[in-house]
Parts: structure tokens; C-alpha cells; sequence
């Protein structure tokens, strides 16, 4: 690719990447490469975005084990990010990745556009490794095997990150907030609170 993501804008490169990937799609490694970018914000934005999608089991759990990973670095204050080679071999299908840019526009493409810098001191510093620490926590969530534990902590994930990379203060404490919200419900709650809220939506 010769344009990053940056330049064309993250949602935008998504869509590219996607439309670009060879019908059997790509390897985790060649997915983060065509980002164009070595920033946490913008590969940990890029694979929560399959992770909110609610009741899809699989790939949240495929790309959560490299999340945390990545959020784990990013606590240890690492300044790239850096997979193992068993994680970067993992395969997503081109309808996966279409399914991620699709999904990226539909429910942050306005949050992308209504960015702005502000409340500096959240992006930068001793605040992302503070941020990593909440990342490997929702992503660990994620892990929990019931229905929509993927959702809520992977939309806290998009959130913060997208902030990360506007350097918009108040997107990572909105995801952050979101995503806390639901590890304290998890925690208090349990899974019979979880149960009712899935009547609840269903009904």
C-alpha cells in the first residue's frame, strides 16, 4: 500500500485492505503490515473491531489472545508493537476483513470524523501504560466463554484506541469507562445478570 493509515484516514485504509486482500485473505502479520503504521492505537483499534460484533464466536476469540499481547506491551511501555510469529501466521478470510471495514464505517466512522485533540496528557506518557492495563483486562473478558462477554469490552477497546490515535482524551475515557463498566458487571453481577440481559435483548 502506498498510502498509510494516517494519510487516508484508519477507516478508510480498512476498507482498502479488505477490497485489496486475495480471496483466501490474510495472515495477522500481512494484516498489520498493510496498516502501514506500527502504533498500538491502530492495530488494536483495527482488531477490536471484529470483537464487537455481538454473538459471533471465533474470531473475537482468534484475534483476543493477540490483543492482549499487544496491550500487555503497551502496559510494559514498549514503544512498537510485536507479535509472536504463531500469533502473525493467523488467517483472516476476505469476508472477515470486509465485514471489519463494513463494520468500522457503520459504527465509528462518525466518531473518527468528531475527533479532536484534546485532554493531551491521556495519550501520551505514563497514561498509556495505565490505558494498556485496562486494554489486557477487557481483553481478557473477552475470553470468558458467554454470550456477548466479546461485545461491550471490544467496543471499549475501539473506543480508547480511536482516541489514541486522535490523541482525543475524552474517547479514552469514554472507552474505558464502557469497558470498566461492563468487567464490574461481570464481576458483580455473574453470569445469571448476564442471562437476564440476553432475555431481556431478545425478547
Amino acid at each position: 500500500m502506498t498510502e498509510t493509515a494516517p494519510s487516508r484516514g484508519l477507516i478508510a485504509t480498512l476498507q482498502v485492505i479488505a477490497e485489496r486482500a486475495p480471496e483466501d485473505g490474510l495472515t495477522l502479520g500481512e494484516f498489520i503490515e498493510s496498516l502501514g503504521e506500527r502504533a498500538f492505537g491502530v492495530i488494536l483499534f483495527s482488531l477490536a473491531l471484529p470483537v464487537c460484533i455481538p454473538f459471533l464466536y471465533v474470531i473475537p476469540q482468534l484475534v483476543a489472545l493477540p490483543m492482549m499481547a499487544l496491550a500487555a506491551q503497551m502496559a510494559a511501555g514498549r514503544p512498537e508493537p510485536w507479535l509472536p510469529e504463531k500469533f502473525r501466521q493467523r488467517r483472516m478470510d476476505k469476508a472477515s476483513l470486509t465485514h471489519m471495514a463494513e463494520g468500522g464505517r457503520k459504527w465509528f466512522g462518525w466518531i473518527e470524523r468528531l475527533a479532536a485533540p484534546r485532554l493531551l496528557f491521556l495519550s501520551s506518557g505514563p497514561a498509556e501504560r495505565v490505558i494498556g492495563v485496562f486494554f489486557v483486562a477487557f481483553c481478557a473478558s473477552v475470553l470468558v466463554p458467554l454470550p456477548l462477554t466479546n461485545t461491550t469490552p471490544g467496543i471499549g477497546v475501539a473506543v480508547a484506541s480511536l482516541g489514541l490515535l486522535t490523541r482525543d482524551g475524552l474517547l479514552i475515557l469514554a472507552g474505558l469507562l464502557l469497558g470498566a463498566a461492563w468487567i464490574a458487571l461481570l464481576l458483580i453481577g455473574g453470569p445469571a445478570l448476564i442471562y437476564s440481559l440476553i432475555a431481556m435483548v431478545r425478547a
